[in-house]
């Protein structure tokens, strides 16, 4: 016999009774925030990751206050931000904790500011017009090299590095197996290194 439970549903606003085993369409319920801003919808999101979103904080070494604004922050965004919830891209899940995980950098990049008081006083150095000018050119040499890639490692090489994904949330992205997104990687960054020497 399975054993019911009352679940918020994502077919019908309010509470219905589904087996434990059922797990809600959460794809449809961000639908549901973003067409009619449902509170019943995002309080079935909030119910369910809100406290995941703050285990996974604090074991990335938030304390416990930091996790919870930082978790409730999340939360708020997934509800403004709905609308740019895409399912083909990523499911929901993962939508979600790249919110987490983005947030959980701004809050270690806040905390690493120095105090007014620390910061030297006075106009910075110029750089050296040497330095300047190799950096210049170093900068065009590596967008020349990165052009001239195919499209699916380019499109590797900006998730890995430029939007800073770890190879496990580009397959999430991209629907990819993670061999093909590693070698993808690999190959571009052997034909990088050959364009740059």
């Amino acid at each position: 016999m399975v054993r019911q439970t009352w679940l918020f549903s994502a077919t019908g606003k309010g509470l219905n009774r589904v087996s434990r085993d059922t797990t809600p369409d959460w794809a449809a319920l961000l639908r549901r925030v973003a067409e009619t801003q449902d509170n019943d919808a995002f309080a079935a999101l909030f119910a369910h990751f809100g406290p995941r979103v703050k285990a996974y904080l604090m074991k990335s070494g938030a304390d416990a206050a930091s996790a919870e604004e930082c978790a409730q922050d999340v939360m708020v965004t997934v509800w403004r931000k709905a609308g740019q919830f895409d399912q083909g891209r990523a499911s929901a899940a993962t939508w979600i904790f790249t919110i987490a995980r983005n947030r959980r950098i701004d809050m270690l990049r806040r905390d690493k500011r120095p105090d007014p008081e620390d910061l030297p006083w006075g106009p910075e150095a110029e750089p050296d017009q040497e330095d300047a000018l190799a950096l210049q050119q170093e900068t065009a040499q590596l967008t020349k090299a990165l052009r001239a890639l195919p499209e699916a490692q380019r499109s590797m090489i900006e998730r890995a590095y430029f939007a800073d994904l770890s190879h496990s949330e580009i397959a999430d992205v991209t629907g990819l197996p993670l061999g093909t997104i590693k070698s993808r990687i690999r190959l571009a960054l052997e034909r990088l290194r050959h364009s740059l020497n």
